[in-house]
């Protein structure tokens, strides 16, 4: 070994210790009240004052420890009675009469509507914010949709599936979806059989769901289709069923790998390719850091989360306590969704809401139908939330929900301040009370905790309207 390749190699690690030193004080210290913030509203719907004071206390890794244990919560919220309900494969719309039609419809739009309420109600409501964010993420990553599936159990049913996984395992959660009842429906996949493999799902599963476009080649996708012939629903429960009378039992080529593949062996050859981990890490961090990953990062985490056998707390762990995450170039650079908006504004501001359909209405409106997104891509996100419609359209919602003019007649917005709702007004004294007593530089950092950027100056409701009014509450 030269004298030049030893002292490269101490160099090296003479940074890494160096590195070690500057961010050791960064992770003991407490977050702050800063730090504290940012931290609880990206990943919740939005911070409120005294959760903010309380993990201001932790260090980085105590707070997201205890954001992760949250995590292991069931629904608050019961869901519709329709969902305990025994499977009903339902019958080919040619061979209904027209009543039969027209109830069929009526009830697919009666329980659509039913299952958007019961997750947006969950979302105004849970205890875990971060459980709802994950739910919401995977059900943007694994994408089906009520408008093709056309069968709302089964889309309850994959809710579920993407709940229990949700803050799980990775690998886990994949080998569910590539067998969930809906994204057979949704992909084409039921039908597969051997002599006509249906390439929609395999290729899906290689670009969005874990390797990422330009990684595999047209060949894999048709090789990998074959693998996943047979693969169906049972007619009577709506569960999964293996029909091997139609399954290509033939030698498959996939990614390099040959053998007499069946859809779980493709499964394993996909997770066993590092591109699965950092595809998934770069789609974390665009959902919690910024819209541009630091490569450089996504690869140190992604080899923490493949090391760890696909667990995404693990992931997580990694992504919410390092230094980029609370970086300044890192903060207001986000574009909130419309579920960001609605339920983080009304939890914020502590409104207490008696019909959450509205609600489903408004984020539909401002472009995100829930159990619906566009397209097997899902909704882009980013910049393409805001548009001269939609932009209109949230500043509207804002507006109505601080005059207590709901966009809906069902709709009843109050104030909790524990009497009973009398009228549809935000209750501007009940929210400033909690501020007396404090100077006046605290306040403006706790109440314009609604913008990530500067605070609007005054204390008092006009300029409360004023701060979420202006474009930076858009952010977050």
């Amino acid at each position: 070994m030269t004298a030049e390749v030893r002292s490269g190699k101490w160099r090296r690690a003479l940074a890494v210790v160096l590195c070690g030193l500057v961010t050791l004080p960064a992770l003991a210290r407490p977050l702050g009240y800063d730090d504290a913030r940012h931290l609880l509203n990206r990943t919740g719907f939005a911070a409120n004052t005294p959760e903010i004071n309380e993990f201001a206390q932790l260090t980085r890794e105590a707070a997201v420890a205890r954001l992760l244990r949250w995590t292991d919560q069931a629904p608050v919220v019961p869901a519709p009675e329709w969902t305990q309900a025994p499977y009903e494969l339902p019958l080919r719309p040619a061979l209904m009469s027209d009543v039969e039609r027209q109830e069929y419809q009526r009830r697919l739009i009666s329980q659509g509507r039913d299952l958007k309420a019961w997750w947006m109600a969950e979302m105004l409501i849970t205890p875990s914010p971060l459980t709802e964010k994950m739910v919401l993420f995977w059900h943007n990553h694994f994408t089906s949709s009520l408008r093709k599936v056309r069968m709302p159990l089964l889309m309850y049913r994959q809710h579920m599936t993407l709940r229990r996984h949700a803050l799980g395992n990775f690998r886990e959660l994949l080998q569910a979806m590539a067998r969930d009842p809906a994204m057979l429906i949704y992909l084409d996949g039921a039908a597969s059989r051997k002599g006509q493999p249906n390439e929609n799902f395999a290729r899906e599963l290689m670009e969005l769901f874990t390797l990422g476009e330009g990684r595999y080649g047209e060949q894999d996708v048709k090789e990998a289709a074959r693998a996943f012939t047979g693969w169906s629903i049972d007619r009577d429960s709506g569960e999964f069923l293996f029909r091997p009378l139609l399954h290509d039992d033939g030698v498959k080529t996939v990614l390099g790998v040959s053998g007499l593949h069946e859809g779980a062996a493709v499964l394993g050859i996909l997770l066993e390719r590092p591109e699965t981990a950092e595809f998934i890490v770069a789609k974390l961090w665009r959902e919690f850091v910024s819209t541009e990953p630091d490569m450089r990062e996504v690869r140190r985490i992604a080899s923490v989360f493949r090391t760890s056998s696909y667990d995404i707390r693990a992931a997580l762990r990694e992504l919410l306590t390092a230094d980029a995450f609370y970086a300044p170039r890192n903060r207001g650079n986000l574009v909130k969704s419309p579920v960001d908006l609605v339920v983080g504004t009304l939890r914020q501001f502590r409104m207490a809401v008696a019909d959450p359909l509205p609600y489903v209405l408004t984020v539909g409106r401002l472009g995100q139908d829930l159990f619906a997104p566009p397209n097997v891509k899902g909704w882009p996100g980013g910049d393409s939330w805001i548009n001269a419609t939609t932009l209109l359209s949230r500043r509207q919602f804002l507006e109505n929900v601080f005059r207590g003019s709901e966009p809906e007649p069902a709709m009843r917005v109050v104030a909790m301040t524990g009497n009973r709702p009398n009228d549809l007004q935000f209750d501007d004294a009940a929210w400033f009370r909690q501020f007396d007593g404090k100077a006046v530089d605290d306040w403006q950092r706790v109440v314009f905790a609604t913008r990530p950027v500067a605070a609007v100056a005054g204390r008092d409701a006009a300029a409360l309207r004023m701060a979420v009014q202006d474009p930076a509450y858009q952010l977050k």
